[in-house]
């Protein structure tokens, strides 16, 4: 950690009436010297450990806006070259050394949610699996389940709704039900992220360079 010129933290001490007082976690003020010392020492380790987090944040977010202006300049350089014009939204990319060992990509997600159109597809997909319950379809169901059952911050699924548009079933209700989900894919958006992967020789296996640009 000492490579890295930790942020400036706020020591937590107030000065009153020229005495030291910490606040507490509910807002009140407390003398410093009625604080047990455990307490004090974690807070010192944590506001310590946490300048060193906020710097390092700080040069990654450098780090990618460097990163995407440069690659930016290359893409231009090599438009140049072959008499081609940039423009419109940038899609996924490749760079790769000459000698295949370092390679960066750039992908670019789109970020969905689905409209009301769902629930309808729900209604007939229930209805499906309701009529085929002799028949034992406990794959499908499975998949139901997990399509549709939100996850700890509310989201639907989506690679679980996804696989059920690869289910070959003719049925005409499971067709219109398919037909609703595609109908109710909204793209709200799109995030773009990088990876950065090295191998020790060309006919080695990627070792990706972990770097969280992600949150930067």
């Amino acid at each position: 950690m000492s490579d890295f010129t930790p942020s400036d933290m706020p020591s937590g001490i107030t000065e009153l009436n020229g005495k030291p007082y910490m606040f507490d976690a509910k807002g009140g003020l407390k003398p410093v010297d009625l604080i047990k010392p455990a307490d004090k020492l974690i807070d010192e380790q944590v506001r310590k450990i946490f300048g060193f987090a906020l710097a390092l944040s700080e040069q990654v977010a450098r780090f990618k806006g460097h990163t995407f202006d440069d690659l930016g300049d290359l893409d231009a350089m090599l438009a140049q070259e072959y008499g081609v014009k940039l423009g419109g939204a940038k899609g996924n990319k490749t760079y790769l050394t000459h000698d295949g060992l370092f390679k960066i990509e750039i992908r670019v997600s789109d970020l969905m949610t689905f409209g009301p159109e769902l629930q309808v597809a729900k209604t007939l997909i229930d209805e499906c699996l309701n009529e085929w319950a002799a028949d034992s379809r406990p794959e499908i169901r499975a998949i139901v389940t997990r399509a549709f059952n939100t996850d700890k911050e509310g989201q639907i699924n989506r690679s679980e709704i996804f696989m059920l548009l690869r289910l070959e079933i003719e049925d005409a209700r499971w067709q219109e039900a398919m037909r609703a989900i595609r109908d109710a894919i909204r793209v709200i958006g799109s995030k773009t992220y990088m990876r950065f992967s090295k191998r020790e020789a060309f006919d080695a296996g990627w070792e990706t360079i972990t770097i969280d640009l992600a949150k930067a």
